[in-house]
């Protein structure tokens, strides 16, 4: 078993995370080609999708998509469960995980891909067509970031984590998002989002959040 990486990619690192935060490890392949600004031609010929991050079994089987890698992994390593203990907790995590990769995961790669030079062709992912960025895009997933604090913000109010008193992997894909916008594309969290900010820095010091 092994996983395909993108060192610097927010939706590797969700997995990467759930690696550490799990205690498994497994071995780590870097896919981006030697300028680190794309995928490498031979992992682009290996996977029709063109994406990553990628588990590849022992059998050769590819599982794409991170939270796709991680209920996978969930499965086999129930312990320290970040996806629920039961039904209820499943439930409510799998809604808050899904938010933050729509609206937080999902806004910053529209502002990231419609702006960055070194993306320039490239507005969507796992296309090999080029597709033109479009600077209004970018505009509209700055924005969209500031919907985003907002919205966390309400929701963890004073508890210390998304969902409540567990770290979960809703609280992986909000920080991936958050901590890639910052460095990247200089999103800034807002002052009015207090409890956001105490919860960011509370993720980032955890060990997981380490490169």
């Amino acid at each position: 078993m092994k996983l395909y990486d993108w060192q610097g990619a927010p939706n590797p690192r969700r997995v990467l995370m759930f690696l550490k935060e799990k205690g498994i490890q497994i071995p780590v392949v870097e896919a981006s080609a030697k300028d680190s600004t794309k995928l490498s031609e031979d992992y682009l010929t290996s996977d029709n999708q063109r994406t990553v991050p990628a588990l590849e079994l022992d059998d050769g089987t590819r599982i794409g998509e991170a939270m796709a890698i991680c209920r996978y992994l969930e499965t086999l390593h129930p312990e320290l469960p970040l996806m629920g203990r039961d039904p209820l907790e499943g439930a409510r995590i799998d809604m808050w995980e899904r938010r933050a990769d729509m609206e937080g995961i999902g806004a910053v790669s529209e502002l990231f891909r419609n702006s960055h030079p070194a993306f320039e062709g490239r507005g969507l992912p796992g296309c090999a067509v080029h597709i033109k960025q479009i600077p209004e895009l970018a505009e509209r997933g700055r924005a969209r970031m500031n919907w985003f604090f907002e919205k966390f913000d309400a929701q963890i109010g004073d508890n210390p984590f998304i969902t409540g008193a567990n770290f979960t992997v809703a609280d992986i894909t909000a920080f991936c998002a958050i901590d890639f916008g910052r460095k990247v594309c200089k999103v800034k969290i807002p002052n009015s989002c207090v409890n956001f900010t105490r919860w960011y820095e509370a993720v980032r010091a955890r060990p997981s959040a380490k490169r």
